[in-house]
């Protein structure tokens, strides 16, 4: 009888203990980039302090607004944070996710434009860690900064990678709330996707959870700026990485799930006046693009017409590879727990398959021995992921793409 309560009891705490902690809120640290005395980029009158407070402002009203999410904010006003400070405030909050938002901006080049998404890591490409640098060099406003930044060299943003490297046990899932926030911006605004990046930033260094760097899109371009500066296309960029940050919670935390953030008839009454010109002008430019890119593949055309030996050799390598056992897939992710298959999951991808590699779950979309078709799924798969790549298999083992095509 006594076993039989202490049972009961026990049972009663494991309960109790669980339900506790599904019943934690998600929480999720908001960085608006620069600000106070730190004016980030300004360019054609638009200044990056302020738009990107205004958009981090709205994500965390949106955020605030759906269930089991609390937010934190690293800054509300115009004020100075240092670096460092911005990461000691995440970890502090013991928060899920760090975004730290901010906007670009290129000298030499005012047709720039579209939204790119930073997680920490090592990079030798030149515009990636031009970025960083640029958004490293606040740290020569702080006090003291080579004593608190002993080692890191301002103009070669690369000496940070060797410190420590906190971020990286959190890679695959910054990767995936980066790829999910690219999504966003790229289906729902309609936005140039200049895809998931990797570099040296201070700001991510320091936090012990997923992190990532967004930028909105670059000042240095007018019409752009112009509309980063609105209050539509705030709107409609602050509702972009709010739903992308409730469909990475909804994968990864084990509380009830949040229903998606969609704009009120009203809202969207009210930005429809700004919209409408904005749009106007997007059109006009990609109608430019398009005219052009025709121009230059019709001249591209005239310059070189394949050779029948080529044709022939990719028809050959195509048919070996359908007759060696040869299977084809692309990888979309990977993440140290299990997830689900399901289209909700995978930013709507249907057909995900599962293979466990070590420690690891990686996730593939598609299955074909026909090397042309696996490029088209590729295409498919990039649209939603734009990291995914080709893995070949032999025999249910992975094998190299050139192991394959021989």
């Amino acid at each position: 009888m006594f076993l039989k309560k202490v049972r009961k009891v026990i049972t009663a705490l494991v309960i109790f203990v669980g339900a506790t902690a599904n019943a934690q809120n998600f929480k999720v640290v908001l960085d608006a980039g620069h600000g106070g005395k730190d004016f980030g980029a300004v360019r054609n009158n638009f200044t990056e302090k302020r738009i990107v407070l205004d958009v981090t402002l709205k994500v965390g009203k949106l955020l605030e607004s759906a269930k089991n999410i609390d937010v934190v904010y690293t800054r509300k006003t115009d004020e100075f944070i240092e670096l460092k400070e911005r990461s000691n405030i995440a970890n502090k909050a013991k928060g899920d996710i760090f975004v730290s938002i901010h906007a670009n901006a290129v000298k030499n080049a005012p047709d720039a434009y579209g939204t790119e998404t930073f997680l920490m890591g090592i990079s030798k490409n030149k515009s990636n860690l031009e970025v960083a640098k640029k958004e490293n060099d606040v740290i020569v406003l702080e006090k003291d900064y080579k004593t608190t930044y002993a080692g890191y060299d301002p103009s070669n943003p690369e000496s940070i990678i060797g410190l420590t490297l906190i971020q990286e046990q959190y890679v695959l899932q910054s990767a995936d709330l980066a790829n999910k926030i690219q999504t966003k911006f790229d289906v729902d605004a309609k936005r140039k996707n200049r895809g998931v990046k990797q570099g040296p930033f201070w700001v991510l260094h320091g936090a012990f959870m997923p992190s990532v760097l967004v930028e909105i899109g670059f000042l240095s371009n007018l019409d752009e700026g112009e509309y980063l500066n609105s209050e539509a296309g705030k709107n409609e960029i602050a509702r972009s990485i709010a739903n992308a940050i409730i469909d990475y919670k909804n994968v990864y935390h084990t509380s009830a799930k949040s229903t998606q953030i969609v704009a009120s008839k009203e809202e969207i009454q009210k930005e429809e006046t700004g919209k409408l010109e904005l749009q106007r002008k997007e059109n006009e430019r990609i109608e430019a693009i398009k005219k052009e890119a025709e121009r230059l593949k019709e001249i591209q055309l005239a310059k070189s017409v394949p050779s029948s030996s080529t044709t022939s050799t990719t028809q050959k390598e195509t048919e070996n590879t359908k007759n060696s056992g040869v299977l084809f897939m692309i990888q979309i992710a990977a993440s140290s727990k299990e997830i689900a298959t399901t289209a909700t999951n995978f930013n709507g991808l249907e057909g995900v398959s599962i293979k466990k590699d070590g420690n690891l779950y990686k996730y593939y979309y598609g299955s074909t021995p026909d090397y042309e078709q696996a490029k088209k799924d590729l295409e498919i798969a990039r649209k939603k992921y734009s990291s995914a790549y080709i893995v070949p298999f032999k025999d249910g083992n992975k094998i190299s793409l050139k192991d394959a095509m021989r």
